[in-house]
């Protein structure tokens, strides 16, 4: 807020902030409106269908995109939409999804467009940003043949928005809890989106699931109890 006063800045924050309850006060009234049991079925508990691990990126909210209520989706965002196994973060809600809300649908939703992506293709210390953006070039590395073979530096790029996505996909198959589940109930499937902010729709890059599954299988099983 270049140019402002003190007071221009303090004025702003304290609209910017009383914004939020203003439109949660109009939600609320509208869902009331609408369905007047519609709290007390939400303070029931949830039971969500689908996992949505997505980017942190403000411009992607799961359920506008995507249709849903709240409730219907369990979500974990973060920068870049990794899955790391030593992130204890994406761990346990993965756990938790699977075990305890048995979804059974598991997203990872790209975008293209994608500052994480965009940052790890920079040759450039990051600081603190290294070590996580460092899975994504591990990516990068592993597909380096095709990426390095797309001329259009935009559509390497998109290229490794998909590519981040299916490896992140595999990530989410590694675990325990979802092959443990798919083998006792045939769920949940894992599915590899991305999204477009020209057109504002959802790309489903259209992964084998259970192709990917026993690909993985032959060196992290762990479908045994």
């Amino acid at each position: 807020m270049a140019g402002s006063t003190p007071q221009d800045v303090e004025q702003y924050l304290q609209q910017s902030h009383d914004r939020i309850f203003e439109n949660n006060r109009k939600w609320a009234a509208q869902k009331r409106e609408q369905d007047p049991g519609y709290f007390v079925s939400l303070s029931a508990g949830q039971s969500p269908n689908y996992l949505w691990i997505g980017c942190s990126d403000s411009r992607i909210p799961a359920e506008q995109i995507t249709g849903l209520e709240p409730g219907e989706t369990f979500v974990h965002r973060n920068i870049a939409n990794l899955v790391v196994n030593t992130d204890l973060n994406v761990m346990s809600v993965i756990n938790y999804a699977v075990r305890h809300l048995g979804v059974k649908h598991i997203i990872v939703c790209g975008h293209y467009g994608c500052g994480g992506v965009k940052a790890a293709m920079t040759p450039k210390d990051l600081g603190i940003l290294n070590p996580w953006l460092r899975n994504i070039r591990d990516v990068y590395r592993l597909h380096e043949d095709e990426l390095d073979a797309i001329a259009d530096e935009e559509k390497r790029y998109n290229r490794l928005v998909e590519l981040n996505v299916v490896e992140q996909c595999r990530n989410v198959i590694k675990t325990a809890a979802v092959q443990q589940s798919y083998k006792k109930n045939q769920y949940p499937i894992v599915h590899g989106w991305v999204f477009g902010f020209n057109d504002g729709l959802l790309t489903d890059l259209k992964i084998d699931f259970k192709e990917m599954l026993g690909k993985v299988q032959k060196i992290y099983n762990l479908a045994d109890e």
